[in-house]
């Protein structure tokens, strides 16, 4: 029997439900979901597999034109999602013309490996909308497959699922078989825990955050983290706390019982929060922060 394993590689606009697919593609919960923009900042990856195959999802931060370091660095995260794809998913949603970035857009068009259109919630669009836009993608990307799908209802991703598998080339698994993603354990902590962030906060302060987890000790019966919530401005730092400390207790107990969730297990969670000032324009605090090399 013949083994196929590959990178597929999802990339499209802000907030059209790439974090929602990757997961439920993976059936497990790696990228962080909210309404707001730019939620995904780093390339993460999901693997699945198979007796006969294994599949390497790549969730990546939403196309847009950078307006600052971080920025760059996350579009750095898409352009190696071009390099290194065997199956492109190009998601897009109901109401959506073409990519905010010409290039990428051309790129997709211009691809020599399979490309796989998704117009996404489709659930909140009538059947006329729907087949008018399936019309539309298929004369803008001629090359791919097109499936229409809600990644929120998880309809037609089996049939994706599908078709990627069909996609994929004959090759040995890239990871043991065994393992789930690429990420160590902190990292979903601080992702948690940034996640909440962007849930309750509004305006500039989700973007300004970072998280470093500075202790992660797990013993028998329970793991103890210490957080350290990263922002650019004093102001900031008070808002993040909130009167008495009410924000941040918020934020915590949110943090703590997804967490309990995610590693099946009880939890002692700690956050602190520090002013690391303009750390989004700072090459040596995106190198810390893993978002260059």
């Amino acid at each position: 029997m013949t083994h196929k394993a590959g990178f597929v590689n999802i990339i499209g606009n802000p907030n059209v439900g790439k974090s929602t697919l990757m997961n439920a593609l993976v059936g497990e919960k790696l990228s962080i979901i909210t309404s707001k923009a730019q939620t995904t900042r780093h390339r993460i990856l999901g693997i699945v597999n198979g007796e006969d195959y294994q599949i390497v999802f790549s969730d990546t931060p939403g196309i847009i034109k950078p307006a600052y370091e971080l920025q760059e660095s996350m579009m750095d995260f898409v352009k190696s999602a071009f390099d290194d794809a065997d199956v492109l998913i190009y998601m897009v949603e109901v109401g959506e013309k073409e990519l905010k970035n010409e290039a990428f857009f051309k790129k997709i068009i211009d691809s020599k490996i399979p490309v796989i259109l998704l117009l996404n919630k489709i659930d909140l669009s009538t059947p006329e909308q729907v087949n008018e836009k399936i019309a539309y993608w298929r004369s803008k990307v001629p090359n791919s497959f097109v499936y229409v799908i809600s990644a929120l209802e998880k309809f037609n991703v089996e049939n994706v699922f599908y078709k990627i598998i069909e996609l994929l080339p004959d090759s040995p698994p890239f990871y043991p078989k065994d393992q789930l993603t690429d990420k160590p354990e902190r990292f979903f902590v601080n992702e948690t825990i940034r996640e909440k962030i962007l849930q309750q906060y509004k305006k500039e302060i989700p973007y300004s955050v970072e998280i470093e987890t500075e202790s992660f000790v797990e013993e028998e019966n329970i793991i103890k983290i210490r957080s350290v919530i990263m922002v650019e401005r004093e102001t900031q730092k008070g808002i993040i706390i909130g009167h008495k400390g009410s924000a941040i207790k918020r934020v915590g107990t949110d943090a703590r019982k997804s967490l309990q969730h995610f590693f099946d297990k009880k939890v002692f969670l700690e956050l602190y929060v520090k002013v690391n000032k303009n750390w989004r324009s700072s090459d040596k605090q995106l190198r810390r922060f893993g978002y260059k090399e």
